[in-house]
């Protein structure tokens, strides 16, 4: 079983307040009375010693001084002269020592024969300490007999009051005494135990937590003690292994990132290879087999030979067209990349796009509709020309192989939301994007419809390419689907 600093600080107090108290009353029992009888008897060599110093062998010049002493101290004064007559007595009640007398005047002979065991004792000065009884009055007295000046014998004596009475009473009343101080202190042990360990369990609680990994927890330091040093030592550990903890599950979470990153470009790099394998691998197909074909004269009419030749001239064009696209878009992601950003008239690139477009809309029979909604003095933008013109082809390459039989393709020029920037939009009229796809499309080689793809030559990375151009320009794109068609839109910075 867990024994509590608590307890233990309680049990402490109260056992050393028992202690004590014990102690009291076996030391007021055994040495009270010793201790009272040696303070009567130095109230006695006491006294004896100023009468000796006042004496001049007539006890009635200093009768005040001997009554001031009797009356002070409790003290009955009794001297004798060398031949051991009364001269002075504090009381009318004479005795002889050792036995009560009836009243008798001064000048009366005492004997002190039957006390004194050795006369030359006294007269070499040495005083006497003794007790005596009375056994008339069943009182003792501590009695002292002393040399004065000429020879007279000073005899002092004080009661011994009943001192093992007020021993019984002192200690009965340091019993109850005791039995209080006990109960006292013991309350005030429990409440000084309790304060005292308060900050302790909350030093320990706080440790707990700091197991658990929780440091959100600090102490309070109230005091400039030990413990108040203890809890700033808590609190500077705890912010230090916050600190370090944080920084591993930093690093811990980065690795985590760096390994997923590291599995996902693994995982890009396989598919890429696939990608580009499966792209290749229909148009070297077809290459291979037509120039094979050519080769051992399989058609001899120069029709045929030259339908050969187109087809290979064809998925040459494609492929380079592949090797071109996967160049500019791995030279972008790279991060070796630098745009060459300029200041120019977004409406005077736009122009030149749509001219150099002409002839596939004339063959197509396409309308393309160019709206221009900015003032022509507001239409200048900073950016890299060559990379905005690739993302505007891009545009209108996707808007060309995916239009619909109204034949409809519209480029608008919009400022942005925020007033900030100018919108470029390239609108095709045709089957709307699946909704599940519309994040897909950005991502290289995807493709919607994988047969259509073939017929037109897609190599589904002209998304990918403008997703990549926009990111290093740090500019929004998009994809919205219409009513009656999809709308593409890309941001520029303007002047």
């Amino acid at each position: 079983m867990r024994k509590s600093i608590r307890l233990k600080l309680f049990v402490s107090i109260t056992g050393l307040i028992l202690f004590f108290v014990a102690l009291f009353l076996i030391l007021n029992t055994g040495y009270l009375k010793t201790y009272y009888i040696s303070q009567k008897e130095k109230t006695l060599l006491k006294s004896s010693l100023s009468i000796y110093n006042m004496y001049n062998g007539d006890p009635e010049k200093i009768s005040l001084f001997l009554e001031k002493i009797e009356r002070s101290r409790n003290v009955h004064t009794t001297i004798l002269n060398k031949n051991y007559y009364l001269i002075y007595d504090s009381q009318p009640r004479i005795f002889r020592l050792g036995q009560i007398r009836r009243e008798a005047p001064l000048s009366t002979k005492i004997s002190v024969v039957d006390i004194v065991t050795s006369l030359e004792q006294i007269k070499q000065g040495q005083p006497i300490l003794h007790i005596r009884r009375d056994n008339r009055l069943g009182t003792d007295f501590v009695e002292l007999i002393y040399l004065l000046k000429n020879a007279d014998i000073l005899i002092l004596s004080t009661p011994l009051e009943a001192i093992d009475e007020s021993i019984a009473i002192a200690n009965r009343f340091l019993l109850f005494t005791g039995i209080i101080t006990v109960l006292i202190g013991s309350i005030m042990a429990f409440i000084f135990a309790r304060r005292f360990t308060r900050p302790i369990l909350e030093l320990n609680r706080i440790a707990q937590n700091m197991a658990h990994l929780d440091f959100s927890q600090k102490y309070k330091v109230n005091s400039k003690d030990e413990i108040g040093e203890l809890g700033q030592s808590i609190n500077s550990l705890s912010n230090q292994l916050d600190m370090s903890i944080t920084g591993l599950q930093e690093a811990n979470q980065k690795l985590v990132a760096d390994i997923e990153q590291e599995r996902k470009i693994d995982q890009m790099r396989k598919e890429f290879v696939s990608n580009v394998s499966h792209e290749l691998k229909t148009p070297i197909a077809l290459i291979q087999g037509y120039a094979e074909g050519l080769k051992v004269n399989v058609v001899e009419d120069e029709e045929s030979k030259n339908y050969y030749c187109d087809v290979i001239m064809d998925e040459a064009g494609k492929m380079n067209k592949l090797v071109h696209d996967l160049l500019d878009l791995s030279q972008i992601e790279s991060g070796y990349f630098h745009l060459e950003k300029i200041n120019f008239d977004l409406s005077l690139l736009v122009d030149r796009v749509v001219e150099k477009f002409e002839p596939l809309f004339e063959e197509k029979k396409l309308t393309c509709q160019v709206e221009n909604n900015i003032a022509s003095k507001e239409l200048t933008v900073t950016a890299d020309i060559i990379r905005t013109e690739q993302v505007l082809v891009n545009y209108l390459n996707n808007a060309l192989n995916h239009v619909d039989d109204k034949g409809l393709i519209k480029i608008a020029i919009d400022p942005s939301p925020d007033n900030q920037k100018i919108r470029i939009t390239v609108f095709n009229s045709g089957t709307p994007i699946p909704e599940d796809s519309l994040d897909q499309i950005w991502v290289s080689f995807y493709k919607i419809d994988k047969a259509r793809t073939r017929d037109y030559g897609g190599t589904g990375l002209g998304l990918s390419i403008v997703k990549a151009i926009q990111d290093l320009h740090k500019n929004k794109y998009g994809v919205v689907n219409q009513d009656d068609g999809v709308e593409f839109w890309f941001e520029l910075d303007r002047i």
